[in-house]
């Protein structure tokens, strides 16, 4: 590893019952739309794709991640990672006893290729802000993967101390194989804002879960933000330590022909008085592009006075690509501030380049500033410039290839 270190929702009366995608099921102790956390393998069955968590997902192109490919080395643990961090902020690689006892501290793995990645990284990237710390600059990782044709597992660590504030972005280049679980454990009181930008060449495979615990009174900003690979498949699972937790999941991605990007979120609800809020956007172009956005809202009996709402957009720029979309809702208490979901899918705002056409601005002009304004909701949310910087030039990039 090289280092350079640089200095209004909808509201709901409901108890008793859950509300799924415009159904209603029986209670229960646990979501039945998220499996049960275990780091031991046994207890995970290889998918076969008939499942509810996989329906979507094209099994065939996972490279046996999900199954029994060979993992054949640590993703990050050679000089594929760069890291820029400042001063008060330790990263190093840890292995043995010590990567033991950090595994588990934000969650557990609940499918098969997480489980799977767990077991087969045998060190861990930690990166540690402590207790109190004020972090000025960001910290960057950047992971460069270099071979598909070997799968890799990896596993990274990101510890926030009581009442430190940071932000922490995290950068995947190249091509690669990999499945790997990043853990996000942000402290009493503490605030951390996390960017994860899957920038792959077009044949790498990803397989990632972000598991994210929120301590009492602390602040966590999660965003995604995909663009690149054959299949990212980024799921995230985030729970509560404590009253007062606040979780802002955003999420941006941009999928061209071809390309299959998956996003899952499951918010599971089961302390009083915390909020959750999630807004992704996504545009598609291409013949058989396909993104996949699923956010499960778990709120449990105990979670009284929760606030949570979730918002799903897609635009698609051309003919042939396919957007799916599913909010869930599962409520077991009606003492709830609210919770509420939305979901649209479709092309350009007719009114919006009428607008745009009637005063005199060329139609690929005017369909680029429509574009623009869809995605500036998100980016005006990510607040570490160079990755907004970034995802800005990315999406320029990507309205050139559409030729708006």
């Amino acid at each position: 590893m090289t280092a350079v270190v640089e200095t209004g929702p909808a509201r709901h009366g409901l108890a008793g019952h859950s509300h799924v995608g415009g159904r209603t099921v029986p209670a229960q102790r646990d979501s039945h739309l998220h499996g049960v956390g275990s780091a031991d393998l046994l207890d995970h069955r290889a998918p076969s794709g008939k499942e509810e968590n996989w329906r979507f997902t094209p099994m065939r192109r996972l490279r046996g991640l999900a199954e029994d490919a060979p993992f054949q080395g640590v993703f990050g643990a050679d000089d594929d990672t760069v890291v820029q961090a400042p001063e008060n902020v330790i990263v190093r690689r840890v292995s043995g006893d010590e990567a033991a006892r950090l595994k588990g501290l934000a969650g557990l793995p609940t499918d098969r290729p997480s489980a799977r990645a767990w077991a087969a990284s045998s060190s861990v990237l930690l990166i540690d802000i402590p207790a109190q710390a004020q972090v000025s600059e960001p910290v960057v990782i950047t992971f460069i993967g270099t071979d598909v044709e070997k799968a890799s597992a990896g596993h990274v660590v990101v510890r926030v101390g009581a009442h430190a504030s940071a932000q922490v972005a995290m950068v995947h280049e190249g091509s690669a194989t990999l499945a790997d679980n990043i853990e996000i454990v942000v402290g009493d009181g503490a605030t951390l804002e996390f960017a994860s930008m899957e920038e792959w060449a077009n044949d790498a495979v990803h397989l990632s879960h972000h598991h994210i615990r929120v301590g009492r009174d602390a602040t966590l900003k999660h965003t995604a933000l995909t663009f690149g690979g054959d299949l990212v498949r980024v799921v995230g699972t985030v729970t509560y330590d404590g009253p007062g937790g606040d979780a802002e999941l955003t999420g941006l991605y941009f999928a061209d022909a071809g390309q299959h990007l998956e996003h899952r979120l499951f918010v599971d609800h089961a302390v009083p008085h915390c909020k959750s809020r999630a807004l992704y956007k996504g545009a598609l172009q291409g013949a058989k592009a396909h993104t996949v956005w699923i956010g499960d809202v778990l709120i449990r009996k105990a979670a009284e006075g929760t606030d949570t709402y979730e918002m799903n957009r897609n635009l698609l720029l051309t003919s042939g690509a396919r957007a799916d979309s599913v909010p869930n809702l599962e409520i077991e208490t009606g003492e709830i501030v609210g919770a509420g979901h939305a979901s649209a899918t479709g092309r350009f705002d007719d009114e919006q380049l009428f607008y745009l056409l009637s005063r005199g601005i060329p139609p690929e002009v005017a369909k680029r500033l429509v574009v623009r304004g869809f995605f500036g909701e998100v980016l005006l949310r990510i607040g570490i410039p160079s990755v907004r910087e970034r995802a800005s030039e990315i999406i320029e990039r990507e309205l050139a290839i559409a030729g708006i």
